[in-house]
Parts: C-alpha cells; sequence; structure tokens
C-alpha cells in the first residue's frame, strides 16, 4: 500500500488553477492543512456578502468587532421572532419550517462539494443528489405519516397503495437513482464520484435524518421540540456573550474563537434557563399532550388531553432531618424536571460538539462559512449544526426514559384495519382478558 501513488492528470491547466486567490479566514495557516482535493473553478462559495445597506451605514464608523457583534445581535433577535411567529402557528408551520431548513443546509453542503471538488463536468451530480435528498424525504417522513394518519390514508382509494407500498416505492426510487450514479460514471472520474457519491449520503445521514427525528419530536408533544431548541439557542448566544467579554484561554484548536469563559458561562446559563423554561412550557397543554390525529373531528385536538403524571406539580418528601429543622417546610416540583436537567445538561456539554464538527469540516474545505444567507451568521448550517446532534439525543432519549403506549394510536390502528382483521383482534382481547 506504502506504493501508491496519485497520478497527475492534465497539463498546465490544472497548475494555472493552483493560482486562485483564497478566500482570508482564521481557520488556521496553510501548513496545518491537508491540501484539497482540487481548487474551487468555476464557482465559488459565497463568503461575508450578505450586507443591509441600512446597518452598513449605521455600524460603518465601528471597529470590525464591534461591527460583527452589533449585525450578529440584530439578526440573533430577527431569527427568535421569527421562531416565536411560526410556533405560534402551531405544529404544521414547524414541520413546514424543519424541512424548509433542511433543504437549505443540504443546498450549502453540496454546493460545497460541487465547488471544491470541481464538479462542473460531472452535470448530473447534483441533480443525483437531490433525488436522493426527495427520495430519504419520501421515505422517513413517509413512514411518520403513515403512522400518525394511517386511517386517514387507507380511507383514500388513491392514498391506500401509497401506504401498503411504501416501502417498495422508497427502495424503487433509490434504486433509480443508484442505478443513475452507476450509468454516469466517467473513467477519468471514478474516485471523484465515488467520493462525492459518499459525500451526499454523509449529507444525508446528517441532515434529512435529523430533522426526520426532530419531527418525530414534534408529534411526541411540542415541549420535546421547543425546549432542545430553545437550550442550544440559549447555549449558543450566552456562549457568544460570555467569550466576546471574558474570554481569553482557547477551547479547542478546530475553532479558535471558541474559549473556556464562554463555555462554562454558556453551560451554565443553559441549565438555569433550561429549568426555568420547562417551568413555563408544563403549565399548558398545547405543549405537554402529544400531537394525535383526531379521526372524528379529521384533526389535531388536545381537547380530550390529560396532561402525564411526570408534567403535574408534586410534594417532595423532605428527610426527617430537614422536617426537624423546619416543620412546615414544603419543597413542589414537576417529574420533568429531571428531564429537563438532562437536556440541559447535553445541550451545554455535548451540543457544542455539533458545532466543533462543522468547524472542522469548514477547515478541511478552506472556507469560514457554509452560506452568507444569514448576516453576521453566515449559512443556515452554521446555525442549525448544534441543533442536529441534539435532535437525535432528544428521539433517542424520549424512546429510552420517557415514551409508553399511547391508546389513540392503538385505536386508529385498529380502525385502519379490514372488518375480519377487527374482529380477530377483539377475540384475541376477549380470549386474553376472559
Amino acid at each position: 500500500m506504502s506504493g501508491l501513488t496519485h497520478r497527475k492528470i492534465g497539463g498546465d491547466n490544472d497548475e494555472k488553477t493552483e493560482s486562485v486567490k483564497r478566500i482570508p479566514t482564521d481557520i488556521g495557516s496553510e501548513e496545518e492543512m491537508e491540501p484539497l482535493p482540487s481548487k474551487p473553478s468555476g464557482e465559488s462559495i459565497p463568503q461575508d456578502q450578505a450586507e443591509i445597506e441600512v446597518l452598513k451605514s449605521v455600524i460603518n464608523d465601528l471597529n470590525p468587532r464591534w461591527r460583527n457583534w452589533f449585525v450578529r445581535g440584530i439578526f440573533t433577535l430577527i431569527m427568535i421572532l421569527s421562531f416565536g411567529l411560526i410556533v405560534n402557528l402551531g405544529p404544521l408551520a414547524i414541520t413546514i419550517l424543519i424541512l424548509a431548513i433542511q433543504v437549505k443546509c443540504f443546498h450549502e453542503i453540496i454546493t460545497i462539494g460541487y465547488v471544491v471538488y470541481k464538479s462542473h463536468h460531472l452535470p448530473w451530480f447534483r441533480t443525483i443528489s437531490w433525488h436522493f435528498l426527495l427520495t430519504t424525504n419520501y421515505y422517513l417522513n413517509g413512514e411518520s405519516l403513515i403512522e400518525q394518519f394511517a386511517i386517514l390514508f387507507r380511507r383514500d382509494n388513491f392514498l391506500s397503495p401509497l401506504v401498503q407500498y411504501h416501502r417498495f416505492i422508497s427502495f424503487s426510487l433509490y434504486t433509480a437513482g443508484f442505478v443513475a450514479f452507476v450509468l454516469t460514471l466517467k473513467k477519468t472520474y471514478y474516485l471523484k464520484q465515488f467520493t462525492l457519491f459518499g459525500y451526499t449520503h454523509l449529507a444525508l445521514l446528517l441532515i434529512v435524518t435529523q430533522s426526520n427525528l426532530m419531527v418525530q419530536n414534534v408529534f411526541e408533544g411540542l415541549i420535546w421540540f421547543l425546549l432542545p431548541v430553545s437550550l442550544i439557542i440559549c447555549n449558543d448566544i450566552m456562549a457568544y456573550m460570555f467569550g466576546f467579554f471574558f474570554g481569553k484561554t482557547r477551547l479547542i484548536k478546530l475553532s479558535p474563537k471558541k474559549t473556556w469563559e464562554g463555555f462554562i458561562g454558556g453551560a451554565f446559563s443553559t441549565i438555569l434557563f433550561g429549568l426555568m423554561l420547562s417551568i413555563f412550557l408544563c403549565k399548558h397543554k398545547s405543549f405537554t399532550c402529544p400531537l394525535e390525529y383526531d379521526s372524528k373531528s379529521m384533526s389535531w385536538s388536545h381537547d380530550n388531553c390529560e396532561p402525564a403524571e411526570m408534567f403535574t406539580v408534586k410534594e417532595f418528601n423532605l428527610p426527617n432531618f430537614f422536617r426537624f429543622i423546619i416543620p412546615d417546610a414544603k419543597v413542589y416540583y414537576r417529574p420533568f424536571d429531571k428531564h429537563a436537567l438532562a437536556l440541559s445538561i447535553f445541550a451545554s456539554t455535548i451540543g457544542p460538539f455539533g458545532g466543533f464538527f462543522a468547524s472542522g469540516f469548514k477547515r478541511a474545505f478552506r472556507i469560514k462559512d457554509f452560506g452568507d444567507t444569514i448576516p453576521g451568521h453566515g449559512g443556515f448550517m452554521d446555525r442549525f449544526d448544534c441543533q442536529v446532534i441534539m435532535a437525535t439525543f432528544v428521539n433517542v432519549y424520549i424512546f429510552s426514559f420517557v415514551r409508553s403506549p399511547s391508546p389513540q394510536k392503538l385505536f386508529n390502528q385498529l380502525l385502519a384495519f379490514k372488518a375480519e382483521d377487527q374482529q380477530e383482534f377483539f377475540r384475541l382481547v376477549k380470549n386474553h382478558f376472559g
């Protein structure tokens, strides 16, 4: 294996691409990094280009550090207010928002591969990548929708076959993309094409799969979506604030601007914020009740929902030692508080590693940001990198420590059965319970 060498393909033209001007970033010196597969050509990844003329005229006299702080703060506030408005519109709007962000993040990642790997002579790369995106969404989100709307789909003569053959259709779509990829292979570019094939599937794993888990979290109850997302937002803001004003000790080499002061300050702020937010959310049935489809009213409803026991206030039994000192002392809590604490600790300690992973990715491709869609922040992927690992943790946490069987879902599945299957089910229940 040590005798393997890379054969140089092409002539002087390849040498000329070496002179392409690099984008100045703070990602490290050239000596610290391995060479790129090839230099970008023909198309570039937008960096620091999003500007608002009104803001530019206001902050033009500030030094660059405070200018970035001002722009970042303004657009952070805009994003938070926009997010609150969408949450107020309900679960459908939230789901559409998740899918829209997913598509934009996938676009940013695929664009980087398209540019850096000089794929302009491979016209089918992006077409096949988008085909795999649609196929993966069809499969994963279709599975979730079938679970929630099985009875509605089965009653519809047009949709019923899509439910029955969903996995076969999904496999057929994937196979079509797989065959198309094989047919577009070019002898000179085998290594590059297989690298991009793996690159696309990695993007699907990190972006599409995680966004589907986030949608599943929405159906478990809005509290399982709002709390984790808010924790990551809080940790990101507070870590930036503490790092900006007090940061002196670098935290990790992958991200030079991250400091221990910001990490620790953000962690304590996130844990405190998580406990306070959970108290507010637990008081509202619309946040705590799972989203279940009412087959009679043909709509989402919380009217018949009783909040789970973990969301209700309980009295904590103090040890006798404390009762002896303060006889009338009483402490109240909600069992959900321990879940909020667990989510807060994860968001403030492990969540930032999603950002570190993204920083390593950007260093590998020598870019500062994934894009310039959001002034002061970069691309969408720059803002939602930590949400990826958080969504996965929340979904695993729910299934491991929280979720219990839902009678309503079981009833909806029963209604989707054929008449003879329903009779067989009743016979089995009658025989079991006597």
